[in-house]
């Protein structure tokens, strides 16, 4: 009796050891905490370009890495949340977008590492210490579109030569909104452009900047930040149904109907982010990592919104243009 209950119990720890260590071997895996600032749809080429490269680098997920995801659509007291979740989690790294929610992330946790696809001026709004030596958990790419709101200026004025009044939609609970609209601002005083800041907090704001907006601005520049993003067909679909032509940052805002975006390749960035976070895994520090900025920024132009809108696009300007949507 005693022999046959010790073989049992041997039987029993037998088939509960690789379960036991199967279990433990999950847990032992390192961790991405993915915050996506806006919603899944929205990101599914940023994300798809992001695990692909992961796992050309050797990170195959549920193998030797996981990754949390988690979706903010564009809310921004969502951050703080899903942030929050993931320095309880201790995940090994937070990877997101967006100045608000790295915002969010840098004051969840000052040690995990922090790495952003796409902020907009990251010294600016106090993410990094520098582009060269970020210091602290943070490091990434910066996508620089403040900086080159002065360009975007340029190319619409050369569709809407008339153009007057410029109404800015922007996320005031976003940091980068602040920068991105002085940088707009000063460009526009420069040729005589007045500007009408139209700001919204959340989703349900939006439809009420367009009420009575007929007559007040001659064209809409959409500044590029999550909320936006997961609200880009509609706030293109409102600007049509005014005869409005938008200027975007993003080439993403002009497949979903608007009509030119001058900015980076957010699919490269997400690419590049992945190496960011293949180093980190491997020990290295955020904070002796450099941001990474663009090297090209692209022209993109739907001929299709230009032609509802009865707008000439000149060959002068096609010449320039990087790709166009049709």
């Amino acid at each position: 009796m005693k022999r046959r209950v010790f073989i049992m119990l041997i039987a029993g720890a037998a088939v509960a050891w690789p379960l036991a260590a199967r279990a433990q071997q999950a847990r032992k895996l390192p961790t991405i905490g993915f915050l996506g600032a806006g919603t899944s749809s929205v990101y599914g080429a940023w994300v798809a370009a992001f695990d692909k490269r992961l796992h050309e680098l050797g990170w195959i997920e549920g193998r030797n890495v996981a990754v949390e995801y988690r979706w903010a659509e564009g809310r921004s007291d969502r951050y703080t949340e899903i942030a929050t979740e993931f320095a309880q989690l201790k995940v090994d790294v937070i990877v997101t977008t967006g100045t608000a929610a790295v915002v969010a992330a840098k004051q969840a946790t000052a040690v995990i590492p922090i790495v952003f696809t796409s902020a907009g001026d990251p010294v600016a709004t106090g993410l990094v210490a520098s582009l060269a030596r970020p210091g602290g958990n943070v490091t990434g790419l910066s996508n620089q579109l403040p900086d080159a709101a002065g360009k975007r200026l340029e190319f619409l004025r050369e569709i809407v030569p008339n153009l007057r009044r410029l109404g800015i939609l922007t996320d005031i609970t976003n940091p980068i909104g602040a920068v991105e609209n002085e940088q707009l601002k000063g460009a526009a005083r420069a040729v005589g452009v007045e500007i009408l800041p139209l700001e919204v907090r959340r989703a349900e704001d939006i439809g009420a900047r367009f009420e009575g907006i007929e007559g007040r601005v001659d064209a809409l520049y959409v500044v590029s930040e999550p909320l936006m993003a997961s609200n880009r067909v509609r706030i293109n679909t409102l600007a049509l149904g005014e005869r409005l032509p938008t200027l975007h940052g993003l080439r993403e805002y002009v497949e979903a109907g608007g009509l030119m975006s001058y900015g980076p390749n957010l699919v490269n960035q997400f690419r590049r982010a992945a190496d960011f976070v293949d180093k980190i895994l491997r020990g290295a520090n955020p904070g002796d990592m450099p941001i990474e900025q663009p090297t090209k920024f692209d022209l993109v132009i739907n001929l299709t919104t230009a032609k509802t809108l009865r707008l000439e696009v000149s060959a002068k300007l096609l010449a320039l243009t990087d790709e166009v949507i049709e």
